[in-house]
């Protein structure tokens, strides 16, 4: 029901889009966002946004170099990463839940995708 695509091998300070293509009934309203996990490491909030387009949210570590926007006629979440160093890299996950705000708790998040792997060279 959450489809995650466009991860791949991008050297460090390029740029890669991931998708996340929702069931347009089953998600209708709800917030959508990105975890991570790297290898050895607990899964991590990386970015959400409520359904409506704002508010948004971003860990610290990717401000500013992340953007994450939604279509909703698509029913697709996309996530903008920029600006990539190798300690981006990782699975990522999109998930979604019907939520007011969007928040960084992943036992917050019903609904996970499957990963896409992000791979970033040095």
């Amino acid at each position: 029901q959450l489809q995650a695509s466009g991860g791949g091998l991008v050297q460090a300070g390029g740029s890669l889009r991931l998708s996340c293509a929702a069931s347009r009934r089953t998600f209708s309203r709800y917030s959508m966002g990105w975890f991570r996990q790297a290898p050895g490491k607990e899964r991590e909030f990386v970015a959400a946004i409520s359904w409506s387009g704002r508010p948004t949210d971003y860990a610290d570590s990717v401000k500013d170099r992340f953007t994450i926007s939604g279509d909703n006629a698509k029913s697709t979440v996309y996530l903008h990463m920029g600006s990539l160093k190798p300690e981006d890299m990782g699975v990522y996950y999109c998930v979604a839940q019907r939520l007011s705000t969007p928040v960084a708790a992943p036992v917050a998040w019903g609904y996970w995708g499957q990963g896409t792997l992000v791979t970033v060279s040095s």
